[in-house]
């Protein structure tokens, strides 16, 4: 059983971001919202995340400065990155792997995908 309660979305696209929300509307989730890297940063170190989803292309901090920042962080480092990027080729898909994204979605993905890939990250109980 996994335990997943308090999520961080990342995105500069107000629609992307609405899009993700409604796909976890249903779900048990407490939804966080961040339009920009730095600040999701400051709502990491503020609060305590079980997840956090991202968005690479974003401008001043990529999502993969985030991660980078995240994971070297002791404070947040724990915490799943599950990437959603219109980026898919596989050396995006590598890169945010190498970068500490613990899943990787290509845009556009389906709400089952985007919930396969959360399920795929949940840190056991």
């Amino acid at each position: 059983m996994t335990l997943l309660e308090k999520i961080l979305i990342v995105d500069d696209s107000v629609s992307q971001l609405e899009l993700l929300c409604h796909y976890l509307g249903d779900s048990v989730y407490r939804i966080i919202k961040a339009t920009s890297a730095q600040e999701a940063l400051k709502i990491a170190l503020q609060e305590e995340l079980d997840l956090i989803i991202t968005d690479v292309v974003m401008p001043d901090m990529s999502g993969f400065e985030l991660c980078r920042s995240l994971k070297k962080n002791p404070a947040t480092q724990k915490v799943p990155i599950v990437i959603c990027s219109s980026k898919n080729l596989e050396i995006d898909k590598f890169w945010g792997m190498k970068q500490g994204a613990a899943a990787y979605v290509s845009k556009p993905f389906t709400r089952e995908q985007l919930l396969y890939a959360i399920k795929s990250v949940a840190v056991p109980m």
